[in-house]
């Protein structure tokens, strides 16, 4: 069976992402893997004033699986036609998706997403998983992308 592997983040490029994945796992008759990675190191960078303890890196991991979840509900609904399997993973984002994606049929991202500077067009993940990816890759683009590129 093909597997297809999306990356969301909980942006409106990454439920696009999704949304275009979902349909090409459904077109290819492939189960698709969506996988949302977060990182507590940037969450509790000092100067945020949030402590580093134990408790808190949980509560932010269990918050990044009910985000991911509802991102999952919103987009692919409650009976999807296609296996839809979620994995939210603590880690920096390019690295784990390239990992996840290792034997994949495709890679599928957001053009960019809730990092970075707003007026890129291309977002460090997607450039990552662009150089590093070892399947196919599709970077869903944003609908206003071709207004960043005429200035």
């Amino acid at each position: 069976m093909r597997r297809f592997v999306v990356g969301i983040d909980g942006s409106e490029e990454s439920r696009r992402a999704l949304a275009w994945a979902l349909e090409a796992a459904r077109e290819a008759g492939a189960t698709l893997d969506v996988v949302h990675v977060w990182s507590w190191s940037v969450a509790t960078y000092p100067g945020f004033g949030v402590p580093v303890t134990s408790e808190t890196i949980t509560e932010i991991g269990h918050a990044a699986e009910e985000t991911a979840q509802a991102v999952v509900d919103e987009v692919v609904g409650p009976d999807p036609d296609v296996e839809v399997r979620l994995a939210v993973v603590e880690g920096a984002p390019a690295a784990c998706l390239i990992e996840a994606a290792d034997g994949a049929d495709l890679l599928v991202v957001g053009s960019r997403g809730r990092g970075g500077f707003t007026g890129l067009l291309l977002g460090s993940v997607s450039q990552q998983c662009a150089h590093h990816a070892r399947c196919p890759l599709v970077i869903v683009p944003s609908p206003h992308a071709d207004q960043r590129a005429r200035g």
